[in-house]
């Protein structure tokens, strides 16, 4: 525990009963969470195998395992558990599935499944919209924690009881289809928990002691599956900071850190409040700022840094203009500095404000990567493998079937699969075995009867081939026998082309080698729950993202634009009083900076083809005057850095002529 100052050690050595971390940003709590796990095993407290560490993503969890495994060396860590909160929920219903009317090799829902199945249950004709916003009151009632029956009973309006009645519509044609979606991976366990108290006795025989990183991001599902393993006594560590929290809108309820004291009247609460991230001036700003939200447990950030620059506040004419600014800032920061473009993050409000920065930074040759692109799962090809390898876990997963027996096109189009559908429902059976059976498809035309038994005869092979085969190379040779790759190259325009999507596939099988898993239904949940912000490395480039996707990150220089009322709070969150939030989300951003902040702003915007005049945000009142330096505030200042510019510009003309 040498060179953790004296919080961090307190919430180190507490492992009696309940204890809450309210960890500010940029304080460690990373490495308090890794401390503390090598101290309760190291002690003799609590074995490895017995302790739990909870993240919210993927990235964080491997990260965490990493420095875990530095710090406990050799056999003392076998069996400790660090993962995300639904890859746990996966492991207890892979344990307890039987018992929740599940069989072994269910499968996992994504969106795009659920989305299909809702449509096919709503109205025919209902708009995109419609299914959008059904999905989403059934995401809020599974987030709760609420069944179909809890949900019909707690709807107060027509449009909620609609909704629960589809609810149970769709849970009912999950269950026919031995499948989950991903928010039942914590609602199933919760409801298991709370109802059998041989599964509850079992559970916390096996985890003794749960930490849970970014409390304040937990749903209510997620705080009863919590609870329920840790029990009455509370054998806990919950680190969070209620100031980051700005998740209300995916069902995150920061409430749930104060719910924590009134559960746990013993609970402890350590503070982690000096940052070792900003400049202190960075710290003063977002101090002030986050001062004027409600607090039952107050933070004051600090730094042993030094004071650093000044913010810098621009106003801008509109967004080209402002992204032309920060676009020449950065280029000029670069080129002055020697700072790496890696250094560099612009942070917005919404994904479309990115548009006009993309075009400046590219005038000016700045490399650039966009967090939020579209995800390795979501790309077709990935989609299409992987509906094969759930047919191939799971011959009842009607979802994987209708897309895999259409990757690649074979002849099987919408009405044949529409009459298979329908010989499938009256024999009680599944559309993979409907098709199975000689019987029902010689109910078919011919031909494309044939064309199903040659699908037929593939995955019947396949399935063959997943109880001998290693994993990666199932996934390998699923790719060529499926015809997926043949297809792919008659798809591409050139082989460029095709080699770039082939490496998708090649990735996927390599994403298969190393786990030990027990056949491709285990590893097909596996990927399910691979989140999509968990990106690569972004190597040498300036970084674009909302600030929704910048928490846990940091950066050199950071330019949050657009902050402006209306999107900096956003008109919404004005309208329907939810102003904190967005303080926090600001909070957020200002905190991602190590060593200089830009904030900037427009003053007019083009919506719906017409001049809209824009009001700086009520945020930028909000923050100290003595932090800050405004466009003009300061003449010797601006002339300074005009005659820093100039001198650079001088030097890029010259290597020019040079060259």
């Amino acid at each position: 525990m040498h060179g953790l100052n004296p919080p961090q050690r307190a919430a180190v050595l507490h492992t009696e009963g309940p204890l809450l971390v309210l960890a500010g940003a940029g304080s460690g709590k990373t490495r308090v969470i890794v401390e503390k796990i090598a101290h309760l095993v190291a002690s003799g407290r609590m074995p490895a195998r017995r302790i739990a560490a909870i993240t919210f993503t993927n990235k964080a969890a491997r990260e965490m395992r990493e420095r875990v495994g530095k710090r406990i060396k050799g056999d003392a860590g076998e069996g400790l558990t660090i993962c995300t909160f639904h890859a746990l929920g996966l492991r207890m219903l892979q344990v307890e599935h039987a018992k929740l009317g599940l069989k072994r090799g269910f499968s996992i829902f994504d969106g795009e499944d659920s989305n299909a199945q809702l449509k096919d249950l709503l109205p025919p004709g209902s708009k995109p919209d419609a299914v959008d916003a059904a999905k989403a009151l059934i995401s809020r009632a599974k987030n709760a924690g609420l069944s179909p029956e809890q949900a019909l009973e707690a709807s107060r309006s027509t449009r909620e009881q609609e909704a629960a009645l589809l609810y149970a519509r769709y849970q009912a044609r999950l269950t026919a289809f031995n499948a989950v979606d991903f928010d039942d991976l914590i609602r199933l366990p919760v409801q298991l928990l709370e109802a059998d108290e041989d599964a509850i006795a079992g559970w916390r025989e096996r985890i003794g002691y749960l930490l849970v990183d970014e409390c304040q991001d937990t749903n209510d599902a997620q705080y009863r599956l919590l609870k329920a393993l840790a029990g009455p006594k509370g054998d806990f560590t919950c680190v969070g900071d209620d100031d980051q929290s700005i998740y209300a809108w995916r069902g995150a309820n920061p409430d749930n850190l104060l719910q924590l004291g009134v559960d746990y009247p013993a609970l402890k609460i350590v503070k982690l409040e000096q940052n070792y991230r900003c400049s202190n001036r960075v710290l003063r700003a977002a101090n002030a700022l986050i001062a004027n939200n409600p607090h039952e447990h107050p933070k004051t950030l600090w730094s042993d840094q030094a004071d650093g620059e000044r913010i810098r506040v621009w106003e801008c004419r509109n967004a080209e203009h402002e992204a032309e600014k920060v676009a020449d800032r950065i280029h000029f920061l670069n080129a002055s500095r020697g700072a790496p473009w890696s250094d560099f993050c612009i942070l917005f409000r919404g994904n479309h404000q990115s548009r006009p920065l993309e075009k400046a930074l590219q005038l000016l040759r700045v490399p650039y990567h966009i967090t939020g692109g579209t995800a390795f799962l979501d790309r077709g090809e990935v989609k299409d493998a992987m509906a094969w390898l759930r047919l191939i876990a799971n011959p009842e997963d009607d979802a994987a079937f209708l897309r895999a027996v259409q990757s690649p096109q074979r002849g099987v189009g919408g009405t044949t699969l529409a009459k298979l559908a329908e010989l499938a429902q009256h024999a009680h059976l599944p559309l993979s075995r409907a098709a199975e059976s000689i019987g029902l498809t010689k109910q078919l035309p011919a031909r494309t009867s044939t064309a199903l038994q040659g699908f037929v005869d593939i995955v019947r092979g396949l399935r063959g081939e997943a109880q001998r085969l290693p994993p990666a190379q199932l996934v390998r040779a699923l790719n060529e026998r499926s015809g997926l790759l043949a297809a792919l190259r008659a798809q591409c325009k050139d082989e460029a082309q095709f080699q770039a999507r082939r490496r998708n596939l090649d990735e996927l099988a390599d994403w298969f080698d190393g786990p030990k898993t027990a056949g491709p239904g285990d590893l097909a949940a596996a990927l399910a729950l691979l989140s999509h912000a968990d990106k690569g490395d972004a190597g040498n480039q300036v970084r674009l993202m909302s600030l929704h996707a910048a928490k846990g990150l940091e950066f050199r220089y950071v330019f949050i634009v657009g902050v402006e009322d209306g999107n900096l709070p956003h008109e919404a969150s004005i309208e329907e009083g939810r102003v904190d939030e967005e303080r926090r989300l600001l909070y957020v951003g200002i905190t991602r900076a190590k060593e200089q902040l830009w904030l900037s702003y427009s003053k007019e915007a083009q919506r719906w083809g017409e001049r809209q005049r824009n009001l700086p945000s009520r945020f930028l009142d909000e923050l100290p005057a003595t932090e800050v330096q405004r466009d003009g505030a300061d003449p010797v200042a601006d002339a300074e850095q005009k005659k820093e510019r100039a001198a650079v510009g001088f030097a890029d003309i010259r290597a020019l002529l040079e060259d």
